[in-house]
């Protein structure tokens, strides 16, 4: 039969596991777990540490008991060899130290990650106690120190997950090549824009640039230098916009520009311009025409704005690269855009 004395649970190794469980905060259950290694000890003080990659060694993650300048020397006094903090953290292992002069004794336990078979030491869980009181059960702080564990984990996982949405995030939203924004996010923008422009009877301009001849430059120079032309470019265009435009890559070698209100011909301009002014002081040879629509006088919906813009941007580069062109809807005859193409000074 069982021993159900022994089978009593313990109250503070239950107060342990209901702190990790119940609590989503790894500091605040951090430093609840080290109240419970005090209680469990009747030590006077408790630490926690865990491996810090950048600085090469034990850091303190969280204390009991230290005031601010014995917590202050602690990482140094754990950094010497045959520390039983550091013992515990890379041999993994139990380790005590010897006795100070204050008849104080260091105890430590190792804090260990164990994941597919794999046993990772991350730190360690020290005690400090009246060596002439330390009576305390091992075992009960060493589940501790596996509660401990389990609470870094968590944290761990929790914040690669965090970081693994917002890269998801970023892909799904972002070109990955230049950084800016994707054609489904910009699609997205404008249908926002016109819906913003319709109630308050205001305009967006929708430009499209494209790179004069990227496929010549690609043959001559290799995709990767292409690739470079248009990194450079994003740069460009991205530098030029106000706060208020949205910057898109549309497709292999053409960009799109989002821009509320009535200055978005300035800011196309200005875009044509700038990529001009980079080709010559990077003594390079690239360039961007641009064609504009604007709502609601070439397009009331998105689609026609692309189309009206895409148009106009044919006819500046029928008339040669570096060029600039505006649609506009004669609303006479019904008859479509009416393309007029100038020099942007490029």
């Amino acid at each position: 039969m069982y021993d159900r004395a022994a089978l009593t649970p313990d109250p503070l190794l239950l107060a342990a596991i209901r702190a990790v469980a119940r609590s989503a905060d790894p500091d605040v259950t951090l430093d609840e777990l080290l109240e419970i290694t005090l209680r469990t000890t009747g030590a006077d003080r408790a630490a926690a540490y865990l491996w810090d990659a950048e600085r090469g060694g034990l850091a303190v993650a969280a204390t009991r008991g230290y005031d601010e300048a014995a917590r202050s020397s602690l990482e140094a006094e754990v950094a010497s060899d045959g520390n039983p903090v550091q013992l515990a953290a890379q041999e993994r292992i139990q380790a005590t130290g010897e006795v100070s002069d204050a008849g104080q004794v260091t105890s430590a336990w190792p804090v260990v990650i164990g994941r597919e078979g794999i046993e990772e030491p991350i730190g360690a869980l020290s005690v400090e106690a009246d060596a002439a009181a330390e009576s305390f059960v091992s075992e009960r702080v060493a589940a501790i120190a596996d509660l401990v564990a389990v609470v870094v984990d968590r944290a761990r996982l929790t914040t690669n997950a965090a970081e693994r949405i917002d890269w998801a995030e970023r892909v799904a939203n972002s070109d990955l090549l230049t950084g800016l924004a994707n054609a489904r996010t910009a699609l997205r923008v404008m249908d926002l824009e016109l819906a913003r422009a319709a109630r308050q009877g205001s305009e967006v301009t929708l430009a499209m640039f494209d790179v004069d001849n990227l496929t010549g430059f690609n043959d001559a120079n290799g995709r990767a230098a292409g690739d470079d032309v248009l990194r450079e470019i994003a740069a460009v265009v991205g530098e030029s916009v106000r706060y208020v435009d949205t910057v898109a890559r549309w497709g292999g070698d053409e960009f799109m520009v989002v821009a509320p209100g009535e200055k978005g011909t300035t800011v196309a301009r200005r875009i044509v311009e700038a990529v001009a002014a980079r080709s010559k002081a990077l003594d390079k040879r690239f360039s961007v025409s641009a064609g504009l629509a604007r709502f609601p006088i070439d397009g009331s919906t998105g689609d026609e704005l692309v189309g009206a813009a895409t148009a106009a941007l044919r006819a500046a580069q029928a008339s040669g690269p570096g060029t600039f062109a505006e649609a506009a809807r004669d609303a006479g005859n019904g008859t479509g855009p009416e393309i007029a193409s100038g020099s942007a000074g490029a």
